[in-house]
């Protein structure tokens, strides 16, 4: 029985689309493991997925120890690593955004108090290079931890849907979402009473989603992603139902683990009854760092009053403060619709946003939000220094790159500084989403573009500080964008009150009212469209009409923040005088070995004549790039001439170098592959009108001489005369031999 393999299988009816199956597969590999399963797409992109606990909990910890692992294998896409050893180094970041996206639907899905370390490791093993793999993952991770036998109310069923010719297509392929005017990761799970809870959303609008509304396609306001929300429900109950059926087959009964809970009743009781009103009347200081002293000041005050009476239970003191504290925040937002900072529910708090916050770099900006505070820095380059992806995505280039970094003192604390974390990584590429829709094409603006948000001061979504300090340092930058974007990060808190739910949307979230709410959504946007979405939930579903509200408040909010920012800047600055300037030739492909010349002799040239820096494209694009605009300009002349020759004409006058000199005269280089004769006989001219025996003695090769066309013979020939200081051109047309 122990070597039985079980299998579960969920169909997904795309329609005109056609289907995807996701089939589950456990008991054939990775036996060892506390839960294992493969995943397969189309039984043609295969995800191994195994859970494993330890044997005892980490007591110790004060929260819950989850690690997500993705390990992507170059040989699933029949590759060999590109690396110097020749083997897969760190993550790629398409794998640690995966690792984030199975986490958060998985995190709060385990029992609360649970401490026994618990990891998950996803191995890429086959992917169809048309696929996917991120939603797969989900899924596979899933159903190996409901067949762990560990304390977890899954199955969690994750789909990506895009929309796509005005249909919601799930798993759609890279070829497909090429025409996807949305794209949206969604995980949830099925309810009791058979509805579906969504409990995470990843989402994003593409780089073609301007163009497709243009041609008419339906723009993704804040109506249709409520509606993909809606489109999702069903593909995850199917995924759910296959994990589901799986686990009754192959499951192991539900283990026995110990449970650390924050506090007990009697703790909070007391704790209550101690410091309520004190605690109350600190949580109405609008001030952060004012409010957190004194929170920190009732807090010893609590400490003096309840150790005597639990003596050895100082950490159980520490969590009922925390949970009194959300308690009474969220009391006075719904009661009251007032929140820490004595704002309203829709109220965003002071904004200020400046351009050129730093000198010499090629484009920055300042947002502040509140104490929020973010600086985005903006480079320009060749586009030759966009990032080289060695991963098993079908994308290897990548041209707009956003870093995200958050020091410890933007909170006011010390800590490890270096390598970004997954969040900061996960908050860089956040942004990065949200601003790609509205970047314009290589072709309209050659630039590789790194874009770094440098988080100052942190209080409440310094990602969605990120986009608004972006747009404003890119179009300082001289960036064309499509549009400006902003963002906001909006909260929900809900409480039952006689028997009814009652729901309040937050506006601009603090900090604390991100930890203490029931969900957390960042919208980012122009004014006619939502560019990119995060949304995670802890309730066990949100009603339509609830949500639809709320994104329609975040969509208010946007608006108001884009306004502030368009009085900063509204269109693209001058480009800085430090950044290059880089401009285009376009070729023919038959001429790109002629530009390049015998190992590359001809561009080396070039670009040592001119200081350029030249990069050439297979389909005859050529980019060139310069500290300034006169040597590119040089270069864009030399190139033409070599690929794009204009015919010279009788009577043009051009500084020529001498190539070569023999008996009869020498041949000056005019123009890459345009050569002409200036005779003995002309040469005079240039020694006064003496007689010449030897050519050197005049002209040497190397030597730049200002010549004229007096004639091209039939075979394409020409016969140069030197221009003269005082001469005319009538003078051309005299008898050489006077």
């Amino acid at each position: 029985m122990e070597n039985e393999t079980h299998y579960a299988e969920a169909v997904i009816d795309n329609g005109t689309f056609g289907t995807r199956t996701i089939r589950f597969e456990t008991g054939r590999l990775a036996k060892q493991a506390a839960g294992s399963a493969v995943a397969y797409l189309d039984d043609d992109t295969m995800v191994l997925s195994a859970t494993t606990a330890s044997k005892r909990p980490k007591d110790q910890l004060d929260f819950f120890p989850l690690t997500v692992d993705v390990e992507e294998r170059q040989y699933a896409a029949g590759k060999i690593p590109g690396s110097f050893f020749r083997r897969e180094g760190r993550p790629s970041e398409d794998a640690i955004l995966t690792c984030r996206l199975i986490d958060r639907p998985l995190r709060p899905s385990f029992k609360k108090g649970l401490r026994n370390e618990i990891q998950i490791v996803e191995t890429i093993m086959a992917l169809n290079p048309d696929h996917l793999y991120d939603v797969v993952a989900i899924n596979a991770a899933s159903c190996s931890t409901q067949l762990a036998g560990l304390p977890f109310s899954g199955p969690i069923g994750g789909t990506r849907v895009a929309l796509i010719k005005g249909q919601w297509v799930a798993f759609p392929t890279h070829t497909e979402l090429e025409d996807a005017v949305f794209d949206m990761v969604v995980a949830g799970r099925v309810l009791e009473d058979g509805d579906v809870a969504i409990m995470m959303v990843e989402a994003e609008a593409t780089e073609k989603t301007i163009q497709l509304v243009k041609d008419g396609a339906e723009a993704p306001t804040e109506e249709v992603v409520a509606a993909g929300l809606e489109a999702a429900k069903p593909f995850i109950k199917a995924l759910c139902k296959a994990q589901s059926d799986l686990a009754a087959k192959a499951a192991k009964p539900t283990g026995e683990f110990p449970v650390f809970l924050d506090y007990q009743d009697d703790v909070l009781e007391a704790l209550t009854a101690a410091v309520k009103s004190e605690l109350s009347q600190a949580l109405t200081i609008a001030g952060k760092q004012e409010r957190e002293a004194e929170l920190d000041r009732v807090k010893e005050i609590a400490s003096e009053k309840l150790l005597p009476q639990f003596e050895g239970r100082e950490k159980e003191i520490s969590g009922a403060y925390r949970a009194l504290t959300k308690k009474l925040v969220r009391e006075r937002v719904i009661k009251h619709k007032v929140r820490i900072d004595g704002r309203g529910v829709t109220d965003i708090r002071t904004l200020a946003a400046e351009v050129e916050a730093i000198p010499r770099v090629h484009g920055s900006a300042l947002f502040e939000r509140g104490e929020t505070q973010i600086l985005g820095v903006t480079t320009l380059n060749m586009l030759r220094m966009e990032q080289q992806l060695d991963t098993l995505s079908p994308v290897t280039r990548k041209r707009y790159m956003h870093n995200y970094n958050f020091p410890p003192y933007s909170v006011g604390e010390t800590g490890r500084v270096g390598s970004p974390k997954r969040r900061e990584i996960g908050h860089g590429a956040l942004a990065e989403r949200a601003i790609v829709p509205v970047l314009p094409s290589r072709e309209d603006f050659p630039y590789a573009i790194r874009q770094v948000s440098e988080a100052l001061g942190s209080n409440g979504s310094t990602s969605m500080g990120s986009v608004c300090a972006s747009t404003m340092s890119l179009l300082n930058a001289g960036v064309p964008l499509k549009a400006a974007v902003a963002g906001i990060a909006m909260g929900l808190i809900s409480q039952e009150i006689d028997g009814q739910t009652h729901y309040v949307a937050l506006t601009d979230i603090l900090g604390a009212e991100d930890a203490f709410g029931d969900m957390d959504f960042k919208v980012a946007g122009t004014k006619q469209f939502v560019t990119a979405l995060q949304l995670d939930t802890k309730l066990d579903g949100i009603p339509a009409s609830v949500l639809a509200a709320a994104l329609k408040q975040a969509r208010d909010a946007r608006l108001h923040i884009l306004d502030v920012m368009n009085e900063a800047i509204d269109v693209p600055d001058e480009m800085s005088p430090n950044a290059p300037r880089i401009i285009t030739v376009k070729i023919p492909v038959d001429k790109i070995g002629e530009v390049i010349g015998p190992k590359g002799k001809m561009i080396n040239q070039i670009q040592e004549d001119t200081g350029a820096d030249i990069t050439i494209e297979d389909d005859g694009t050529i980019y060139i790039g310069a500290a300034d605009g006169p040597a590119a300009e040089a270069a864009r002349a030399t190139i033409n001439g070599i690929a794009n020759p204009t015919m010279p004409e009788v009577g043009e006058r051009y500084l020529g170098t001498v190539v070569k000199t023999t008996t009869f005269g020498a041949f000056v280089s005019l123009l890459p592959g345009k050569d002409g004769l200036l005779h003995i006989s002309q040469i005079r001219k240039l020694a006064g009108g003496k007689r010449v025996e030897n050519v050197e003695d005049v002209l040497g090769v190397g030597q730049k001489v200002q010549v004229e066309i007096a004639e091209i013979d039939s075979r394409g020939k020409l016969s140069l005369i030197p221009v003269v200081e005082g001469e005319e051109g009538d003078d051309t047309k005299d008898d050489t031999d006077k």
